[in-house]
């Protein structure tokens, strides 16, 4: 039984640490996700709470499974992480049944899982820490009190500046498509053969106030009595999605300039700002004159942002605006303003506002 309970808490607890790690590498990703349920339920009011929350349950996955896995304060520990998997698993049930997010965000963007796969994982869980959790008495501590909080006090610490610091300067372990020495135009081409997402329609027409349903093989064509109400579409089988697959650059004027940026045999700067009215002002400012330094080096510079037109026509009208879907600049880079450095479509540089490259060390980056 003891060797049981040791591989329990070897499993429990590294579960727990990883899924915890994984969130604090992208803190701001885990935010945008808490952001999607509160849009799915109707709870707006809190999305000014999405980030210190996302920080506060990898901490407290990180630090439940440390104890579980180091046997420091292991029966606060062991309590902890239950009260957690009797939270999250009938949590993920409802999540599983209603589906508002495709994918829960509990392994970050390191690991993608379907709700419902979710939820076995959270079954799975649940019966390995309840054994735990029953037979917590029987454990023995390794320090004492004063000692064991002590170094837990400490992890904990450390783990929030870890967090903080891929705040502050993008995630050290880039899960996403967007990371630097990928090709953007290799990941978004489909391959030959690759399957295509099959949909079934249905059309709704209507006769003699009678309405019936229809399929592309059978609906009435032919037949003006009857008169067309309405269709839906279901996908039945989801084909292949290549990694980046929403990529496009429109300047004000509504030309579509992403092949010629993508292709530019020199070197292009982004400055990627997803709202620009959510970006301090000095941060941006110093973004433009970044900019324009790089115009004069013959480095081609884009601002990209999902701000509207009306906000980009009070900025600097020297620089070139365009827009991108928002969800694609989230995903390019966890920083507003951030910055993706480009040469033939392959990303060779990546950087938040705080250690961009100033313009003599971008220079020197391009030689």
């Amino acid at each position: 039984m003891r060797i049981i309970k040791i591989i329990l808490r070897i499993i429990a607890g590294s579960v727990f640490i990883f899924s915890g790690t994984v969130k604090a590498i992208d803190p701001l990703g885990s935010a945008y996700k808490f952001h999607d349920y509160f849009q799915a339920f109707g709870m707006d009011f809190l999305q000014p709470l999405a980030l210190p929350l996302a920080i506060l349950l990898c901490l407290a996955e990180f630090i439940t499974g440390f104890a579980v896995l180091t046997g420091i304060r292991y029966r606060e520990g062991i309590t902890a992480m239950f009260l957690l998997i009797l939270f999250f698993t009938p949590l993920t049930f409802i999540l599983a049944l209603t589906n508002p997010v495709s994918d829960c965000g509990c392994f970050g963007d390191a690991i993608h899982l379907t709700n419902w796969q979710t939820f076995g994982k959270n079954i799975i869980l649940f019966i390995l820490i309840l054994v735990l959790f029953l037979s917590r008495k029987s454990a023995a501590e390794k320090f004492s009190p004063f000692k064991g909080w002590m170094i837990s006090g400490a992890a904990m610490i450390l783990f929030v500046l870890f967090a903080l610091y891929n705040l502050r300067y993008l995630p050290v372990i880039d899960f996403l498509p967007y990371k630097t020495g990928n090709n953007i135009p290799d990941l978004m081409r489909i391959p030959d053969g690759a399957p295509m997402t099959r949909y079934e329609t249905t059309f709704i027409y209507e006769k003699d106030g009678m309405q019936k349903e229809f399929t592309l093989e059978n609906y009435p064509a032919s037949d003006s009595s009857w008169k067309f109400i309405d269709q839906t579409s279901v996908i039945i089988e989801k084909g292949f999605e290549p990694p980046i697959h929403d990529f496009s650059i429109v300047t004000s004027d509504n030309s579509d300039i992403t092949e010629a940026v993508l292709s530019n045999q020199g070197y292009t700067l982004l400055m990627i700002s997803r709202k620009l009215n959510l970006a301090k002002p000095e941060r941006l400012q110093a973004g433009f004159e970044l900019g324009k330094t790089c115009l004069a080096q013959g480095i081609d510079f884009y601002i990209l942002t999902a701000s509207g037109t009306s906000d980009i026509q009070s900025y600097n009208p020297e620089l070139r605006f365009c827009q991108t879907d928002e969800i694609t600049l989230k995903t390019m880079v966890r920083s507003n303003p951030g910055y993706i450095l480009l040469k033939n479509g392959t990303i060779t540089g990546k950087w938040s506002w705080v250690n961009v490259p100033d313009k003599n060390e971008i220079s020197d980056i391009i030689k």
